[in-house]
């Protein structure tokens, strides 16, 4: 499912104009990617929740020299699957 088709999925189920169902799917997506730029956590219950980790600075190698190269420090986003998402995927 893409951005498109959840909007779609949401106009159909509320009734709701597409135009507004699009207002929607985008104020929910910039408020989860906000409160993850600041740091924060975003849990949705029974689905998923998105945090933040943060990496340390560390010396690498350039593969093709074998030169040591300085990785900066770094912050990525990363999901974690809820327990009913996990149960609900692996019903058969």
């Amino acid at each position: 499912m893409n951005k498109l088709e959840l909007v779609s999925a949401l106009k159909n189920a509320t009734g709701v104009s597409k135009t507004d169902a699009a207002k929607v799917v985008q104020i929910f997506f910039d408020s989860m990617a906000d409160t993850l730029a600041e740091g924060e956590r975003v849990e949705i219950r029974g689905l998923c929740s998105f945090f933040v980790k943060e990496y340390r600075s560390y010396t690498g190698r350039n593969p093709k020299t074998g030169d040591p190269v300085v990785i900066r420090p770094k912050r990525l986003p990363f999901f974690k699957c809820g327990k009913e998402l996990k149960e609900r995927v692996d019903e058969d």
